[in-house]
């Protein structure tokens, strides 16, 4: 299946919108509406695309880029407080929108502690 950009950016945009709502839902079930537990930090990746590839040059145009992993990477960018946890919670959410909306298989939420 052949993405074209504006599919990738409306994706990346419904994503987005359920990561944000997934952080604050998190929070607010959790920690009474107030950022709290333990700091670190949230991405998505992608793997099995290629960074110069029509697709990769897409997701590169909506804030990914290359990893050492090999895999193209977007740190998170909709919880901006240090909960871990939040954070994960919006990139489990903006993993699985962009995987259903853009069909592409290879794509995974992580998190690290601070």
């Amino acid at each position: 299946m052949e993405l074209q950009q504006h599919n990738i950016e409306l994706a990346h945009s419904n994503a987005i919108q359920a990561a944000q709502a997934a952080s604050q839902q998190f929070v607010d079930t959790h920690f009474g509406g107030r950022d709290g537990g333990a700091c670190g930090f949230a991405s998505v990746e992608v793997y099995g695309v290629r960074s110069n590839s029509k697709v990769g040059k897409a997701l590169q145009a909506i804030g990914f880029s290359k990893s050492y992993t090999g895999a193209l990477t977007m740190r998170n960018r909709w919880y901006r407080g240090q909960s871990v946890d939040a954070a994960d919670a919006g990139a489990q959410a903006y993993k699985d929108t962009f995987k259903q909306l853009t069909g592409l298989d290879k794509v995974y939420a992580a998190s690290r502690l601070d």
